[in-house]
């Protein structure tokens, strides 16, 4: 066993707690959203496979799904590659996505849609249970106490080991946790949410938040849907945005609002950055979020076993202080309020008089 914050380069059996739970997990997880082409740019069954083989060959463990994901496909060839292998795998998806077009109560954060769509991700990953289960996206109309009461019913039936949340503002979350921690209902223990050098703005209240109280951050689209891989350039602004995941790489990008000026200035700096290290730059913007604080394990998500192998490689980037810097830099968002009141010097000269204080 190796403390946090030494200076071994991690592997992906260099494992790590999840939030405050003894749970351990790979640095990096496996993203399963391009497992199956049902929706137009994914990896066929055989490439799913030496994806997936090439991952959990490294020591890989943990792998990413949803409910809906390439209409299914995605948690049928899990449940098909994991044959054998099932009880070495922390395997996490999540529910919320509607299921059936028409029908109101096939998605949402609600119990019915809870329990159906957890008995359907059992179904297709041929497993008796799920390590880790996600509310996807924050519907806004189901009560905090029905959600958290049906996630912990799940978890004393065995039929869920943890739960976790994602893409929910970060008020709702605290209070989840602090409901769940008062009523003895089983706590979250893991926060997804999109955080890449595009898309920073969670620094100012969600990442926090999680560290706080104890939940693991696991970040998605890393990359930014492709954009800091350098996949686009500025002949591309301006593509057709959409609301849906099929169709093209490009369209998603745009739908996400990643395709941007300012993101594929960002990107131009990547470049350079991977350019000076001898790296690419998938593995430079990957690397950049490894490295930052509550950060437990990005998902990437890949269409090729060769991309994998590109993007496993930013577990050994190094940066200079004058890199790091550069990528801050380029990157920066304004905290707003209160974050950047509170860090005026006025302020804490008034709250603290001059005094030094240091939080362990």
């Amino acid at each position: 066993m190796t403390e946090a914050g030494t200076n071994e380069k991690p592997t992906l059996d260099t494992y790590r707690l999840l939030g405050r739970s003894g749970l351990r997990v790979s640095p990096m997880s496996l993203g399963t959203m391009t497992f199956g082409s049902d929706w137009g740019w994914g990896a066929e069954r055989d490439e799913s496979r030496k994806i997936f083989d090439t991952y959990v060959g490294q020591g890989g463990n943990f792998i990413d799904t949803a409910s809906q994901y390439t209409n299914g496909s995605s948690e049928r060839l899990l449940g098909e590659f994991s044959k054998g292998i099932r009880e070495s795998l922390v395997l996490a998806t999540k529910y919320t996505m509607l299921r059936r077009p028409g029908d109101p109560n096939s998605g949402g954060n609600h119990r019915k849609s809870m329990f159906a769509s957890v008995e359907e991700s059992l179904r297709r990953l041929d497993t008796d249970y799920l390590d880790l289960l996600y509310l996807h996206v924050w519907d806004s109309t189901t009560p905090v106490e029905e959600i958290l009461r049906g996630l912990d019913d799940l978890v004393r039936q065995g039929k869920v080991l943890y739960v976790g949340i994602s893409d929910t503002p970060a008020w709702q979350v605290a209070r989840m946790q602090t409901l769940a921690e008062l009523r003895g209902w089983s706590p979250l223990i893991a926060l997804q949410i999109e955080y890449s050098l595009v898309e920073r703005t969670v620094e100012r209240d969600l990442v926090p938040m999680a560290r706080e109280l104890g939940l693991g951050v696991i970040p998605w689209s890393p990359l930014a849907s492709g954009v800091l891989a350098g996949k686009y350039t500025r002949a591309d602004l301006g593509s057709q945005a959409e609301g849906s995941p099929e169709g093209t790489r490009k369209n998603v990008a745009a739908a996400s609002g990643a395709l941007t000026e300012r993101a594929l200035t960002i990107a131009d700096t990547v470049k350079e950055v991977a350019a000076e290290l001898g790296r690419t730059p998938s593995q430079v913007a990957l690397a950049w979020v490894l490295r930052k604080p509550g950060v437990t394990a990005p998902i990437i998500g890949a269409r090729t076993a060769a991309q994998l192998t590109d993007n496993l490689g930013a577990l050994e980037v190094e940066f200079s202080d004058d890199q790091l810097a550069r990528l801050e830099q380029v990157s920066a968002i304004e905290l707003g309020f209160p974050h950047d009141m509170i860090a005026r010097p006025m302020t804490q000269t008034v709250a603290f008089g001059g005094l030094t204080i240091q939080r362990r």
